[in-house]
């Protein structure tokens, strides 16, 4: 009887493997000799695919670029709520692989899915008529806004011990004890606030341009 064939060393392979090592592990657990143990291949085999680990961990950050949703620009929404979409697909995207947010606040560099993204947000304002400088603040706006929601957690932050809020140092922080149990919930809701809050900053000036047009 034939022996199974082991599935074909890939590109995809390889970056699905670093990203569930990356989900699970975090960034310090990937390396070649990992990857290739967990592929059940020779580590030099994968320098047929990436030369380095950053090569990898860069094709992890884009594979994660690649799951935002961009239909939102192309479909007539207008740009608030295109925005507005686009933002939320995003952070989900961020909040399902939080370990490789750092190699993506580093910016876009070659990475195409990540490029996609810019050039579609970036477009998209300058269609809606926002002046092409205008347009490359709120990109930046907006992923500052988005990479820093997804760089940790406010609730997360807190401890479940009421004694670590003794109500003479910390009189208002009586119920801070119990943010850690709801810390998916108020996460969504300080980013909604945010959200909102900076959405309808851009309309009031959003108004000035189409004003002054």
């Amino acid at each position: 009887m034939a022996r199974p064939r082991k599935p074909l060393l890939s590109t995809d392979r390889i970056v699905d493997a670093a990203r569930e090592l990356v989900d699970t592990e975090g960034l310090a657990a990937v390396s070649t000799r990992r990857l290739a143990a967990e592929l059940g291949v020779s580590g030099p085999s994968l320098y047929n695919h990436f030369r380095t680990k950053d090569e990898i961990l860069e094709a992890v950050a884009d594979s994660v670029s690649a799951q935002v949703d961009l239909s939102m620009f192309e479909d007539g929404r207008n740009w608030r709520t295109a925005l507005h979409d686009w933002a939320v697909s995003y952070r989900a995207a961020l909040r399902d692989h939080p370990n490789i947010v750092p190699v993506l606040a580093r910016g876009p560099g070659r990475r195409p899915a990540a490029l996609r993204l810019a050039d579609a947000v970036y477009g998209a304002m300058v269609e809606a008529g926002w002046p092409p400088p205008q347009a490359t603040s709120i990109g930046a706006l907006m992923r500052y806004f988005i990479m820093g929601s997804a760089l940790g957690s406010f609730a997360g932050g807190f401890v479940d011990d009421e004694s670590a809020y003794d109500p003479a140092d910390y009189p208002h922080l009586g119920q801070a004890h119990l943010l850690s149990e709801l810390q998916e919930k108020i996460d969504e809701r300080a980013f909604e606030t945010g959200l909102t809050a900076l959405l309808d900053g851009l309309e009031r000036q959003y108004e000035q341009v189409a004003g002054a047009v």
